[in-house]
């Protein structure tokens, strides 16, 4: 079975961790993923914070398994959201969308394990030196906020320049994802997408459907003007959001026509006014399954690929 120094610092059976999925990352999924034996996760978003008071406690309900609440620095309460993270007794808190510096002391203090979400060298420097306990390095082929460079190249320059765990995220949807983030490195993977089709998230069937029809070209990335670009399915709702990136439109319109889409999307399931957050993994997944048989599925297929490359060097060294 694989084991990794993520599964002994969080109390997981595999190395396999939820994304954060705002709207979708709540108690129904990370109840679903922790009993499946990988780390469920709460993702706040920009959700308001009884929302998320809520859906802890309803997590705890449903799993007596490690769980974790990723927070969003972008959120507007994002205040609130750490200090009901501390209220909570949350022990494991993931943190997306910027730079979680100015917090760690207080999460840390509250003796809560910090897990953030990086994108370059500098920033898993930084953030290591402030404590934290793992960091995420997720490529730009991931849903949602993104950063510049490929999952390939980020991880294991990551790796090499930390010394604590590093768990890949970004264009991973299988087996051969997970052995691949394994060998370059990291001690586990961060899946998203995926789990929009667990049978356990509460993804609107639209969006699923969506999914499952996608290709591998069907993902586009908006808002690079603002500095704080996202990757989702291409529709209406990206088409125009890009007329109105070439049309010069300022921040704030950009941000005025935003608001809300993500909800229309993918709980309400506007596919052509909503905003349909996924990665370039899309074209891989063809049905929905529960939780727990995507993550046993994982496992077992990176545990043949790294049979078969052992017996590939080991036939290689005979020879």
């Amino acid at each position: 079975m694989l084991k990794t120094a993520i599964c002994d610092l969080f109390g997981i059976k595999y190395p396999v961790i939820q994304g954060g999925m705002a709207w979708l990352g709540d108690a129904n999924l990370a109840s679903a993923v922790s009993n499946g034996g990988g780390l469920g996760i709460i993702g706040a978003g920009n959700a308001p914070p009884e929302w998320l008071q809520k859906q802890i406690r309803l997590t705890r309900e449903r799993t007596d398994k490690p769980f974790a609440v990723n927070v969003m620095l972008m959120s507007p309460y994002v205040k609130e959201v750490i200090e009901i993270v501390i209220e909570e007794g949350i022990k494991i808190v993931t943190t997306g969308g910027g730079n979680p510096g100015i917090y760690m002391s207080r999460l840390k203090e509250a003796g809560i394990k910090v897990m953030p979400v990086v994108a370059s060298v500098a920033l898993a420097k930084r953030l290591e030196r402030a404590g934290a306990d793992a960091l995420v390095a997720e490529g730009m082929e991931s849903g949602g906020h993104i950063g510049e460079t490929t999952t390939m190249a980020l991880v294991p320059q990551i790796v090499d320049s930390v010394r604590i765990p590093v768990v890949a995220a970004g264009g991973i949807g299988d087996g051969r994802g997970l052995a691949a983030a394994l060998a370059l490195g990291a001690h586990g993977v961060q899946i998203g997408t995926r789990f929009i089709c667990a049978e356990e998230c509460s993804a609107h069937p639209n969006f699923k459907k969506k999914l499952i029809q996608a290709g591998d070209r069907a993902t586009v990335v908006t808002g690079r003007s603002t500095g704080h670009p996202v990757r989702c399915l291409e529709n209406a709702m990206t088409r125009q959001y890009e007329k109105l990136e070439k049309a010069g439109a300022s921040v704030e319109e950009l941000e005025r026509f935003g608001t809300g889409r993500l909800y229309r999307g993918v709980i309400e399931g506007d596919l052509e006014g909503g905003s349909l957050m996924a990665g370039q993994i899309a074209g891989l997944i063809k049905e929905v399954k529960p939780a727990k048989a995507i993550i046993e599925e994982l496992v077992r297929e990176a545990e043949l690929v790294i049979t078969r490359l052992a017996m590939i060097a080991a036939r290689t060294t005979h020879d």
